[in-house]
């Protein structure tokens, strides 16, 4: 197979694993009382246990950005972070191993919020 189209399949695989989670939470969104928020958890619990069953790494390897990037991404970067911890320094890592693997992330998200909003001056309704 041609570099080509296998870039093509990888970017096709990435879309629709994407597109299904987006899909299911606009179903979840659609057909239930549950807010947003309550599926925000939803999906990073659902990272977190794709993690901890140890799922979830063959999924990604299959669907890259497509798993990685959304929420449930996130909830596996927790849960890998505190088993990591929790083998390196005991029941203490595992409080601590999720906040230090999603730091940088999270660090980031709040930097660029905070730019945006200097630069488009958001107003409460």
């Amino acid at each position: 197979m041609s570099m080509f189209w296998e870039m093509i399949f990888t970017y096709a695989k990435v879309f629709a694993v994407g597109g299904l989670m987006c899909a299911l939470a606009q179903l979840l969104i659609i057909k239930t009382k549950l807010t947003p928020a309550r599926i925000l958890v939803i999906f990073l619990l659902i990272g977190v246990a794709l993690e901890g069953f140890g799922i979830y790494k063959p999924i990604n390897e299959f669907a890259q950005a497509g798993i990685s990037v959304p929420i449930i991404g996130f909830g596996a970067s927790l849960a890998r972070g505190s088993i990591e911890m929790a083998r390196q320094i005991g029941f203490v890592g595992a409080f601590a191993g999720g906040l230090v693997r999603t730091a940088f992330g999270v660090g980031v998200a709040v930097v660029a919020s905070y730019l945006v909003t200097l630069i488009f001056s958001p107003r409460s309704k």
